[in-house]
């Protein structure tokens, strides 16, 4: 292979046979189950980086399920997400995320810089009760429970909130070890069809994990929960802020 033929074909890694498939990447019937709740102030302004600012000690804890999206297959995730501001604009931070499929993790860090680790999620109905839970190898670190379906949301409303941006911080590193790149990146998800949304009663409990801190964000009161089921299209980032710049 020639070095032509590398600039032509290269675009992620392994070179010849990459772990996913260029873009875009559109997903049906992907299905949220988002809790909001209060946190430590302290704790927030530890982990969100400048020149993101954090309006409210809010956290929004959620698990998606995703069983068809191109290029990336059938899994879940589930991780936090901050509600923030940049410039003005309310978006969202996302602060961790963990899923069980290889392929999304690797585009998800490679292309945006989603910060994606290796684990078991999972959301499903049991009975009359939505259950989100989050396992580290043998260790529940994460458990969220929603009545089902219990009242209706208003769509529109929903809707508004998904298209708000999103900001992720992006690190890839030099191979002497030093940071390559480091980067504020903004992304947006598109062509969003809201098929039903809807809340009731809901409750969540995190657990102490070395890998999986996610209990760092203490819950100190659950504010609201919702239930979305959605097909949307995940936009590509742009770099808001470069801090190696």
């Amino acid at each position: 292979m020639n070095i032509e033929d590398v600039r032509r074909q290269a675009f992620a890694m392994p070179l010849t046979n990459p772990a996913f498939p260029p873009g875009p990447y559109r997903f049906v019937n992907r299905e949220f189950l988002v809790i909001t709740y209060r946190t430590d102030p302290a704790a927030l302004r530890e982990v969100v980086p400048e020149p993101l600012e954090v309006p409210d000690p809010l956290v929004k804890y959620e698990f998606i399920r995703m069983p068809d999206s191109t290029g990336f297959g059938d899994y879940t995730e589930s991780g936090q997400v901050i509600p923030v501001r940049f410039q003005g604009r309310s978006g969202s931070y996302v602060h961790s995320m963990f899923l069980n499929d290889e392929a999304p993790i690797a585009g998800g860090r490679e292309l945006w810089g989603f910060p994606k680790k290796l684990a078991s999620p999972a959301l499903r109905a049991e009975t009359d009760t939505l259950l989100g839970t989050l396992d580290y190898g043998s260790v529940r670190v994460a458990t969220a429970t929603m009545g089902y379906k219990h009242r209706a949301l208003d769509t529109d409303k929903v809707l508004r909130g998904m298209l708000e941006p999103n900001f992720l911080l992006k690190i890839i590193p030099h191979v002497d070890g030093s940071p390559r790149i480091c980067e504020l990146v903004e992304y947006r998800l598109e062509d969003v069809v809201i098929k039903g949304a809807w809340t009731g009663p809901v409750a969540l409990q995190l657990m102490e994990h070395a890998l999986a801190p996610v209990a760092r964000l203490p819950v100190l009161e659950v504010v609201s929960g919702v239930h979305v089921l959605s097909d949307l299209t995940l936009g590509l980032g742009r770099v808001v802020h470069d801090y190696l710049g």
